[in-house]
């Protein structure tokens, strides 16, 4: 196979041959995915980073890499055999990769780009920062996939309706929730380009991004009509005509630019910048008005109804019951047989399958023993796969896709002998997770709003970690869903009732160890004063925190016993579907302290 420096020199020789001096390659599919299918990854083909976020940029001389504090340590690692240099975005100091462009492009010169691939909020952004060097975009070419001989083919499995009994609400409901929703921002039409937004709101799901259970598609709706832009080869008849009874216009992938075009004239056209590309935005008639704002069904699809919910607690109940079950195993058989960070992440995907509805994972497990766990979305690979010994932690972020629900949950397993500071900062962790899930807060509040509850027990310290502390979570969808997130970054959404969310703080030392404590909750009322209504967060996932690893010193009595009622009911949920000596290592493992 190529190096990473011979395929940067083959697409200098393609970027010449079409006059373009530099050229940018985001991580996204034409749908702007987090995560995207192997067809697309032509930012990890042409750096060697597998992070699922990140900006390449490729000039005549120089090439970088952009990309956030999760993957410092692991984009470092990857591209340190090429000529890449990693940028290291929020730092201070540190351009984005359009300040960078606009320090070291020449006047007139020529910047290239996928404009399928490309949102319409990314090159808006490219020109305000650019319009001063007088640059010329180019987003017409593809220019990775030119010299990508052997890309892998666009999956073509078939697609499948999501029944109401998991949904609770079927297509034609859904859809005229948005045609409300529409009417409130007068607009006639609706231009829908992302794949979760687009599985939720027509009860359809598929198998076309590993551990996300979407599909290729793109969505328009009208007053009167609604368009699914499928490849058709995949619709099975029995799936087209419930998507026909709910008013639903099955229509082949490639023909939604021509529907864009023909919308009618002077039309008022609803889509969100950031989920759209800029090729099917120049579909649209010039003479139309477009209204710009957050997609619709994001807002909608984030408050899970009561038969959501329902069945998400029931899903998590099995995934609790898997995860014990594996803990079990690892207790028991830990410096007794061969096991490593890729082995064990296989045993637990073993034991979530033996749970009914179990689909697939839910993203690449994080199974990082020791210093591997530092890096937090460290993924094992054979080269770097360490051996598990019977001392020191083990950081395990998993989760799973089932029929009734995703789940999200770390736990940090105490393996042996661990050293003060790692005990120290384990219960730090645990301090700042107690303090935000137990929260009680003003309804109104944002994630922003409460992110410091979590990292004040560890700002004591002198300590943070360079990353949001929790992010929404799809319905078997995708397992980071918006709009609402907790994280110093501002952000305006407030918390709803039905809401998901995780609370995960950590510790992360790089070269010494990392810890992660991640639970996920539900958004609720709580009580009502004359102050207003006040809003609390119900615990839906269940697993035991291991006590091995916290200094009971170091917790005050409200600490304490919010750790021992959440360890009853981990005893309490899960108990009755274990017996014998796992029932028992679980009694043991949840006592009180």
């Amino acid at each position: 196979m190529s190096t990473i420096n011979e395929r940067i020199a083959s697409l200098r020789s393609l970027m010449k041959e079409r006059g373009i001096d530099a050229y940018i390659i985001p991580t996204y599919d034409p749908h702007q995915s987090e995560y995207v299918g192997d067809h697309w990854k032509t930012r990890v083909w042409i750096s060697g980073f597998t992070g699922s976020a990140g900006t390449v940029v490729i000039t005549m001389k120089e090439a970088g890499l952009w990309t956030d504090g999760r993957y410092f340590i692991q984009a470092a690692n990857q591209i340190k055999d090429s000529e890449i240099k990693l940028f290291k975005m929020g730092i201070p100091g540190v351009p984005s990769y359009m300040e960078w462009l606009k320090e070291n492009s020449t006047e007139g010169s020529s910047l290239g780009y996928d404009g399928k691939v490309f949102p319409v909020s990314d090159v808006k952004q490219i020109e305000d920062k650019l319009s001063s060097k007088n640059i010329k975009l180019v987003e017409d070419y593809d220019l990775v996939g030119e010299i990508w001989g052997d890309r892998p083919e666009l999956p073509m499995d078939k697609i499948f309706i999501y029944d109401v009994k998991y949904t609770g609400k079927n297509p034609k409901e859904k859809i005229n929730e948005v045609r409300e929703k529409m009417k409130k921002v007068d607009a006639s039409y609706y231009v829908l380009g992302s794949l979760d937004d687009i599985a939720w709101v027509y009860n359809i799901r598929g198998n076309d991004v590993e551990c996300n259970p979407v599909v290729t598609s793109y969505g328009l709706i009208s007053m009167d009509k609604a368009y699914l832009f499928v490849h058709k080869s995949k619709v099975p008849t029995e799936v087209e005509k419930y998507l026909n009874d709910n008013g639903i216009e099955v229509v082949e992938y490639d023909e939604v630019r021509k529907y864009a075009e023909n919308i009618k004239e002077n039309s008022r056209v609803f889509i969100d910048p950031s989920r759209i590309n800029k090729w099917l935005y120049n579909g649209i008639p010039s003479s139309c008005k477009i209204v710009e704002g957050r997609n619709i069904t994001t807002d909608l699809k984030a408050v899970k109804n009561s038969v959501e919910i329902g069945n998400l607690k029931n899903s998590y109940i099995k995934d609790g019951v898997a995860l014990v079950k594996f803990l079990y195993w690892l207790d028991q058989n830990i410096g007794k047989i061969p096991m490593s960070e890729i082995s064990v992440t296989e045993k637990l995907e073993d034991f979530r399958r033996e749970q009914k509805d179990f689909v697939e994972p839910s993203f690449d497990t994080i199974a990082g023993y020791k210093e591997h766990a530092a890096m937090m979305h460290y993924s094992a690979t054979k080269e770097s796969d360490y051996s598990l010994e019977k001392e020191g932690m083990l950081l395990i972020d998993s989760g799973g896709q089932y029929l009734d629900g995703t789940t999200d949950i770390t736990r940090t397993i105490v393996l042996g002998p661990i050293s003060e500071e790692e005990k120290k900062d384990f219960t730090l962790t645990l301090k700042g997770h107690i303090n935000l899930i137990k929260a009680r807060f003003l309804y109104g509040a944002t994630g922003s709003n409460l992110d410091v509850l979590s990292r004040f027990p560890l700002w004591q310290e002198g300590l943070d970690y360079k990353c949001g502390t929790g992010h929404g979570v799809g319905y078997f969808l995708n397992v980071h869903e918006g709009p609402h997130r907790i994280s110093p970054a501002p952000n305006t959404v407030r918390l709803e009732e039905g809401m998901v969310v995780t609370i995960e703080p950590g510790v992360y030392k790089e070269g010494k160890h990392g810890i992660r404590i991640e639970n996920d909750v539900v958004v609720k009322k709580d009580i009502e004063t004359d102050s207003g209504q006040f809003m609390k967060f119900e615990t839906i996932s269940y697993c035991p925190i291991d006590l091995e690893g916290v200094d009971v010193e170091l917790l005050n009595e409200s600490e304490k016993q919010w750790l021992n009622n959440y360890h009853e009911e981990v005893y309490k949920r899960l108990s009755p579907y274990l017996e014998g000596e796992e029932k028992e290592w679980l009694r043991r493992e949840t006592r009180n302290i």
